[in-house]
Order: C-alpha cells, then sequence, then structure tokens
C-alpha cells in the first residue's frame, strides 16, 4: 500500500465506528506504544473516542478507513486555549505517512478552531517514530515522566510530554 493523492481526512461518522475500534484494538494490543489496556474493551475505547466535546476524524483511502485522529482541548476552564490530540494509524497504514499527513491536519485544524498551542500529555519514548514525527511538526519535549510507561517488552520506560505553539511569530 501507498499513499495517494485519493487520502481524505474526514470528521468521523457513526458508521466508521467499526473501522475505528479495528485500529485501535491492532493498536493498544502490543502494549507498547499507547497508555491503554491491551484489553479495552469496546464500548470503553468508543466512548473515549468518541467522547463529549472531542473531534474524531479518520483518513481514508480509496473508501477505506486507514487512521484516525482525535482532537480535545487538553484541559477544561481555564486551559481549554492548549489542544490535546490521539493519532491511531491501521497496521498495513504504517511507514507510509499517514502519520504525518493526520499531524498537520490536526496542526490546521486547532488551529482553525482557535486552539494556541497543543500538547501531548503521554508520548511514549521508545516510540522512536512518533517521537521523530512530533518533533519534526515542531513539538518540544517539554518534560519526560521516569518510568511512567508499562512498555509490554522493554518494562518501566519514559514518557514525554510534547508542546507546540500554533501562534505565528
Amino acid at each position: 500500500m501507498t499513499l495517494s493523492a485519493g487520502l481524505n481526512i474526514r470528521a468521523a461518522t457513526a458508521s466508521d465506528r467499526d473501522a475505528i475500534w479495528e485500529i485501535f484494538r491492532a493498536t493498544v494490543a502490543p502494549g507498547d506504544v499507547f497508555v491503554y489496556d491491551p484489553k479495552t474493551p469496546r464500548e470503553e475505547a468508543e466512548a473515549y473516542w468518541f467522547a463529549k466535546g472531542t473531534r474524531s476524524y479518520v483518513a481514508e483511502q480509496n473508501g477505506k478507513v486507514i487512521g484516525s485522529y482525535i482532537l480535545r482541548a487538553n484541559r477544561p476552564g481555564l486551559g481549554d486555549h492548549v489542544a490535546n490530540a490521539g493519532f491511531m494509524v491501521a497496521p498495513e497504514a504504517r511507514g507510509l505517512g499517514l502519520g504525518r499527513a493526520m499531524g498537520e491536519h490536526a496542526l490546521a485544524e486547532a488551529g482553525r478552531l482557535g486552539y494556541r498551542a497543543m500538547q501531548f500529555n503521554f508520548v511514549i519514548s521508545t516510540n522512536e517514530s512518533a517521537v521523530h514525527l512530533w518533533q519534526h511538526l515542531g513539538f518540544k519535549i517539554v518534560g519526560t515522566l521516569p518510568g511512567a510507561f508499562r512498555h509490554a517488552r522493554k518494562g518501566f520506560v519514559d514518557a514525554y510530554v510534547m508542546f507546540r505553539s500554533l501562534e505565528k511569530a
């Protein structure tokens, strides 16, 4: 599979739930890149991905959903001007630039929605492709949480807090 000009990133609909669930399940099952329990039930995953105040998106190619991301305020109230997002890519679409495409889309959406910055609270340090991608898109590691993630194979590893302003310089 290669990403083509036919890639479309759009708001998720109820008809996307099955595809999103399959991507969610495949992403969390190895226990190496997301904090969710590998045995997270579908109802719990959907409640999180489609929570009130969360905007859910899908990336589709040739009519097939191959990725999804969510966008929301990082914190309520006086912190609601900082966005937070989470990204998942179908196994067959990994390494093709879909994460970058969704990341760029999320940054544009966050700016369009009036957010002043974006923060990721828990980027697993051993997920080198994600750390590299976010750094390439302008995020900085602003904090390290020592041993905060229980990696399925590597034991306790660090997690990063990453931040990027969305304000024009």
